[in-house]
């Protein structure tokens, strides 16, 4: 398998891939990320979503998509003589790293859109993805007065928050030794057998954010001593930790991280 080489260098070198053996064994192939069972206990954190108090409330993104296309401002998308802007809908969300967007938006929690437009926050038997808040959406296209989570990672200021929780309830705090693992799905490479492994410090795993090779935060995070373990999956809007019932306690009680238990998904 080829190695991915280069940033983010001497705080996170590449670790054997023989680290994430255990979490293989725990939780399967590790195609969209390692999804560990509740150990003991786990919570989900959800993406952040934004809402734009001046932006046109009721327009989908789809809408001034095809507008855009209507007057040329946006190129149609040709492959083979098949117009591929005549299929699907874009729904204003995205794949990846996300941040907050900037001046004139705000955090939309969950649990207020939840309580705006009656969906639960995450419909029971499913996890946190595309498939929550069908009533906030028309036809799978979101109003362009919000900006949806993203799938398959979290954003800068939820990973950075999930970070600091973790090195509290850590014996080591920041100096916890850590392993970091992308899934095939991000890295465009699907040796299932070599899994891509960073090792470093826990109080540098900001670093990791801003990968160049990975548009994408680690797909897995665990301590070295296997107390605790994030899973962010390809296709999902939410991490899962599964860890001690402290962090998980604390997680839910954040005022930053926006968080859940889905005692179908423990």
């Amino acid at each position: 398998m080829p190695e991915t080489s280069g940033p983010p260098a001497a705080p996170w070198p590449l670790a054997p891939p023989s680290a994430a053996d255990w979490l293989r064994e725990l939780a399967g192939s590790g195609l969209t990320g390692f999804m560990p069972p509740a150990l003991p206990d786990a919570a989900w954190v959800l993406n952040a979503m934004y809402e734009h108090a001046h932006a046109p409330g009721e327009v989908p993104y789809d809408d001034v998509h095809r507008a855009r296309l209507a007057d040329g401002s946006v190129a149609r998308e040709v492959v083979g003589g098949t117009d591929l802007t005549e299929d699907g809908v874009v729904t204003g969300g995205g794949l990846g790293r996300a941040e907050h967007p900037g001046p004139g938006w705000r955090r939309l929690r969950w649990a207020e859109l939840a309580a705006r437009t009656g969906d639960p926050v995450v419909p029971e038997g499913l996890l946190p993805s595309y498939r929550c808040f069908p009533s906030a959406s028309n036809g799978g296209s979101w109003p362009v007065s919000i900006v949806p989570p993203t799938e398959g990672s979290l954003d800068r200021e939820t990973f950075n928050r999930l970070t600091r929780l973790l090195a509290e309830h850590s014996a080591a705090g920041p100096d916890t030794s850590c392993f970091a693992s992308y899934n095939p799905l991000v890295l465009l490479d699907f040796d299932l057998e070599h899994t891509h492994v960073r090792t470093g410090r826990l109080g540098d795993a900001e670093i990791l954010y801003d990968n160049p090779e990975v548009h994408y935060s680690p797909s897995n995070l665990w301590a070295e001593d296997r107390s605790w373990v994030v899973c962010t999956d390809y296709d999902l809007w939410a991490t899962k930790v599964a860890g001690p019932a402290p962090l998980v306690e604390a997680l839910l009680r954040d005022t930053e991280i926006e968080a859940v238990r889905l005692p179908w998904a423990a």
